[in-house]
């Protein structure tokens, strides 16, 4: 077995020149002896205990007190037994995209609170910071210091010639790729800026790119983060006439960082955000050892969504049991929702254009947007829906029960599924599609950001029959059943089956060591289902109900944990 510093000096050898490639080596080392020893680890991250709650710092809010003490407080009063993870969304200085557009590395943005606010959230909850490390703010000190043709920022920034033919680059917005910026000698420089004119792409083809990355990895990670989510990282290579997407230095980029973090800090876990089709985000889990541990599991948000608003299960049931990863070190990081729209690259091959027709126009009855990205030749194709996931999914005109069951119904599924469950908030609390938000910001992805009030939140879910709290009550009950059945083990054997005509899923869960099985099953219609099961069956593992095997019966979007005896 190869070690994590032969790991590293073959990364290095593929990106860079040999002796670019020994002087990152050697400089790698030196960061390695600066720096400050990791915390230590909150336990197993691959366990059917883990649940991670995605938030911004911000989200929650209380007058006279610093947003994340607030969501330390909120936290630690409701969730401690619920989950165990906090993804604190980029926390630092910023100067647009609410965080993703990063001014310092290294500071916490004031308007949030200090390092101690996040230290003492780390100290009660596992900590995942996010790495924005294919793009800088256009406003940041590092690149007015490039600007100013500072030696020590030269090549920190990619530039790239506007008579250079770019149109293989794979977009995924509709702003120009180059954006020119004026220098300090008076001459204009054209900055490749993947998401937009504000957000500056970083360029690795300097060694000293990579070391001043991973020096802010290493600082993560002393500041308590345990795991790393790398965003937009499918990005960070580049070459003039390719698709600049996946491109093999990309995937050594990240196999050095792995290797680094292996040698740091063996514990950290590294998750790739990459929003494009299945094949292509699986790629990131490398050989199994030398990669990201979990990828962001992109297919399931649009396929649940579209497999409830058509009632069937039959594409989701076949898609689940093509799922694989390529050892008991990875996983999939399973979500609905999150701080982003839902992403809908990832169903093509899934999805025929009248069946995300349909998404579309659904999110679009709802007060949701569509945004789109570039194609090469010239034509707009839908990007991801605007929209909060429980408005996707629970239509205002139906009952308040039933949106409550069909929301919760997507949630279910979601953390039955192999791998490890992942919770925005606005999910948790029920929220609705901030559509004041969008249209006081200008910006699609607002609908589903709103900063909500601690105390009316704290109002509504001491109110039994609001529909919060009822979404959280219902939501937090199933996230503990979760945590307290090996059968839901990240790493557990998964087979999905359909019933009933594709109108019931279900999903076996057994645990690593086979001790546990449960067999979850979904009523995705609209009427009653009965499902005659051949195995005997001991609970409904949700709320203890003892169950009798035989036939079980399922209202409207209705399910069931089902422990299976023996």
């Amino acid at each position: 077995m190869t070690t994590a510093h032969e790991r590293l000096r073959d990364c290095l050898a593929r990106i860079y020149p040999p002796a670019l490639a020994e002087e990152a080596y050697q400089g790698v080392q030196n960061l390695l002896a600066a720096a400050t020893p990791p915390p230590a680890p909150k336990g197993d991250y691959l366990s059917e205990r883990t649940v991670t709650l995605i938030t911004y710092g911000d989200t929650l809010n209380a007058e006279g007190e610093p947003p994340l003490a607030t969501l330390h407080r909120f936290c630690k009063a409701h969730l401690t037994d619920v989950l165990d993870t906090i993804h604190l969304l980029p926390h630092f200085p910023y100067s647009s995209d609410d965080g993703f557009s990063v001014i310092d590395y290294h500071a916490v943005n004031p308007t949030l609170g200090t390092w101690d606010d996040v230290n003492r959230l780390g100290a009660d909850f596992r900590l995942m910071f996010d790495a924005v490390i294919n793009h800088m703010s256009a406003q940041s000190e590092w690149f007015a210091r490039f600007l100013a043709d500072d030696p020590d920022y030269r090549g920190l920034f990619f530039t790239e010639s506007p008579e250079v033919d770019l149109s293989a680059v794979v977009r995924p917005r509709t702003t120009p790729l180059l954006t020119p910026f004026a220098k300090a000698d008076g001459s204009t420089v054209h900055v490749w800026t993947t998401f937009s004119a504000d957000q500056v792409d970083l360029d690795y083809r300097q060694p000293s790119t990579l070391l001043r990355v991973l020096d802010v990895l290493l600082f993560y990670v002393a500041q308590g983060a345990q795991v790393i989510r790398l965003d937009a990282i499918a990005f960070m290579w580049k070459v003039a006439g390719s698709a600049s997407l996946h491109l093999p230095q990309t995937h050594a980029l990240i196999q050095a960082m792995r290797a680094v973090m292996d040698m740091y800090a063996p514990h950290v876990v590294l998750i790739t955000e990459t929003n494009v089709p299945h094949a292509e985000n699986i790629s990131y889990f490398g050989n199994g050892t030398n990669e990201a541990q979990l990828v962001y599991n992109f297919t399931l948000p649009p396929l649940l969504f579209f497999s409830l608003t058509n009632g069937t299960a039959d594409k989701l049931c076949e898609w689940v049991n093509t799922l694989r990863t390529p050892s008991d070190q990875t996983a999939f990081f399973n979500f609905t929702a999150s701080h982003d729209g839902i992403g809908v690259r990832p169903v093509e091959g899934i999805l025929n254009a009248a069946e995300l027709q349909t998404l579309i126009e659904v999110v679009e009855q709802r007060g949701g947007r569509v945004s789109y990205r570039n194609q090469s030749d010239g034509t707009r194709t839908p990007y991801e829906l605007n929209c909060t996931y429980v408005d996707a999914i629970a239509s205002p005109a139906d009952p308040h029960e039933v949106q409550v069951r069909r929301f919760l119904l997507s949630q279910g599924v979601m953390l039955a599924m192999a791998g490890v469950p992942a919770v925005y908030i606005h999910s948790l609390l029920g929220s609705r599609n901030d559509l004041e938000g969008m249209a006081r910001t200008g910006h699609n992805r607002s609908i589903n950001r709103v900063k909500l009030s601690l105390r009316e939140i704290e109002m509504a879910l001491n109110t039994p029959q609001s529909f919060r709290a009822q979404i959280f009550a219902g939501y937090t009950r199933l996230i503990r059943a979760r945590r307290a059945n090996r059968a839901f083990h990240p790493l557990g054997a998964q087979q999905a089956h359909t019933f009933n005509g594709g109108a019931v899923f279900g999903l076996e869960r057994t645990a690593p060591q086979g001790d546990q099985k449960v067999l979850a099953l979904f009523n995705f219609s609209a009427v009653p289902q009965t499902v005659a099961l051949a195995q005997a069956v001991t609970e409904d593992v949700i709320n203890g109900q003892p169950m009798v095997s035989g036939g079980v019966a399922l209202a409207p979007y209705e399910m069931r944990w089902l422990r299976v005896q023996g």
